[in-house]
């Protein structure tokens, strides 16, 4: 199951990001091709164990599906691959080029603007919120390899 590793990493890059910030991570967006063999509900489920006792500790994890598309090389045609992937046009027959769906990005993380010693219990319970006190910030797009 790959999709630990994905979760170890994705902490620890939000984890570096963040220590000068001092708060809790709120929520965190993942973009993710269909083609990059990542399995979303295997991934939320690792997400929760490598968040814990983290700053994403309790934070939610939400995922952008990006879908495949690809270019055609003969007739110019642009065009979703579906899933399995078809890698030829179904217009002319030549080949195509991948222009998407091999995504793996930190695209969004939604920071509590609570620093993090007056949050109460470092557990990673958090009381209700109704939306106020959180800020998201676009996160440049850092790509899994």
């Amino acid at each position: 199951m790959h999709e630990l590793s994905i979760a170890v990493a994705v902490v620890e890059q939000v984890e570096r990001a963040g220590r000068e910030r001092g708060r809790p991570v709120v929520s965190l967006t993942l973009r993710i091709g269909e083609l990059a063999g990542v399995v979303p509900e295997a991934l939320d489920f690792s997400f929760g164990l490598a968040a814990e006792g983290t700053a994403l500790a309790g934070a939610r994890l939400l995922i952008e599906t990006v879908e495949a598309r690809a270019h055609c090389d003969g007739c110019g045609r642009e065009a979703p691959t579906g899933m399995p992937p078809v890698l030829w046009c179904a217009g002319c027959g030549a080949t195509v080029t991948l222009l998407s769906g091999r995504e793996l990005e930190i695209a969004r993380v939604t920071w509590g603007e609570e620093p993090r010693d007056a949050r109460g219990p470092s557990d990673g319970s958090r009381a209700a919120s109704d939306g106020s006190g959180t800020r998201d910030e676009e996160a440049s797009h850092v790509p899994h390899r």
